[in-house]
């Protein structure tokens, strides 16, 4: 009998040696994401800065565009999203229009703790802003800002990413809590979750109303560990997906994907009261992103359906994070002449298809009732669930 030869074991010496190689690597490739993650978001933040630039000049220069604004922002959505993809809503449009009124030129020549009503003497190798921006201003003037140089040297006058200041102009309450959060978040080196926890606590506000603000400032800038974004977590930022166009990376799977769409065409099948809206469409509800699977308008009923698809087994957190959706589609996405949006939960675990509705909260039970005995039946969802998964 032929012996089978014995696989020769890797001496500890190669194994510790091998050990060391894998982890730098590791190291450097988390490095050079990180690296990559901060560029683009430096390239993007530059850019909407010149884009809500762009938009505010164009609004003051004529007696004929100044009330404009609104519907200026309106049309700029519809073609920027039809050429470019998404992230260029109205919402989106209008932070980069704040943004260059917060950090346009003049505003930006101050440094924050000028500005704001707390004296802070960090050093000065500590607070980037003070690093001349205006200067940077100057250098660019009169030329064309759609050269790579210049959008290399605009980059420089804001250090920190998009997401920062989006939170800065829309959750300051004043023009001295910006300037202060602002400068903090440069010093502290803060992440987008420790300014919005910092501002959702009125740091500012506690720290002008204190004695020793010395060690308000020492104490809150105190990182939580909730506070940390992963490497990954700043490579996958959905606004930086949307920057460069790339797919969502929110699809949680193969088979998930394939029960949406194959939904998505049973529905529509069903008649032709169902009216497709979207797939996949992601909301953003404070500093947190979700993504709802699909969602449809009912012509009969004259409301959205919102529909979220579970491969997991059913659980309470999912009606409540359907509620939340709900909420936010009904104040949102709802025209004026129609009724709340509606709620199904489809869920499509391995030995059990359910399909829940989600109608507590509606205006009256008439309205419900309705909505129970016009949607799908359950019971028919659950079949197409449990067959369509057969069958992918």
């Amino acid at each position: 009998m032929k012996k089978t030869p014995r696989k020769k074991a890797i001496p500890q010496t190669v194994s510790a040696e091998y050990g060391g190689l894998m982890d730098g690597i590791a190291e450097l490739l988390e490095v050079a994401r990180s690296v990559a993650a901060r560029t683009v978001n430096a390239l993007m933040t530059a850019t909407y800065w010149e884009i809500g630039r762009r938009v505010v000049e164009f609004e003051q220069s004529g007696e004929k565009r100044a009330g404009y604004g609104e519907e200026l922002l309106k049309r700029l959505a519809v073609d920027l999203t039809r050429r470019f993809g998404r992230g260029f809503s109205v919402q989106n449009l209008e932070n980069m229009r704040l943004f260059y009124g917060a950090f346009g030129p003049n505003e930006i020549s101050e440094t924050p703790s000028r500005k704001s009503a707390i004296t802070l003497t960090p050093p000065a190798d500590e607070c980037p802003i003070s690093q001349t921006p205006s200067g940077i201003f100057q250098t660019l003037s009169g030329k064309s800002t759609t050269s790579p140089f210049a959008l290399a040297e605009l980059t420089r006058a804001f250090p920190l990413p998009w997401s920062h200041y989006v939170a800065l102009v829309r959750r300051s309450r004043s023009a001295e809590a910006l300037a202060f959060y602002h400068a903090e978040a440069l010093r502290g080196g803060w992440s987008v979750r420790q300014l919005d926890r910092q501002i959702a606590s009125q740091f500012y506000e506690r720290t002008a109303l204190s004695r020793d603000k010395a060690a308000m400032l020492r104490k809150g800038g105190k990182a939580r560990p909730e506070d940390a974004v992963s490497v990954d977590e700043a490579v996958r930022d959905p606004l930086i997906l949307e920057f460069l166009g790339l797919k969502d990376e929110y699809s949680e799977s193969d088979l998930e994907e394939a029960l949406v769409r194959h939904l998505e065409s049973f529905l529509l099948e069903l008649g032709g009261e169902f009216a497709f809206v979207a797939r996949q469409r992601r909301l953003r509800i404070g500093g947190d992103w979700y993504r709802v699977d699909l969602v449809f308008f009912h012509r009969k009923l004259r409301c959205l359906v919102v529909i979220d698809l579970k491969v997991g087994k059913f659980t309470h957190a999912d009606a409540g994070q359907m509620h939340l959706y709900l909420n936010y589609a009904r104040e949102h996405w709802t025209q004026a002449e129609e009724n709340p949006p509606v709620g199904l939960i489809l869920c499509a675990e391995k030995d059990e298809a359910v399909a829940k509705y989600a109608l507590e909260g509606l205006p009256n039970k008439v309205l419900a009732r309705e909505y129970k005995l016009t949607l799908p039946n359950e019971k028919l969802l659950a079949a197409e669930i449990g067959k369509t998964r057969t069958l992918l």
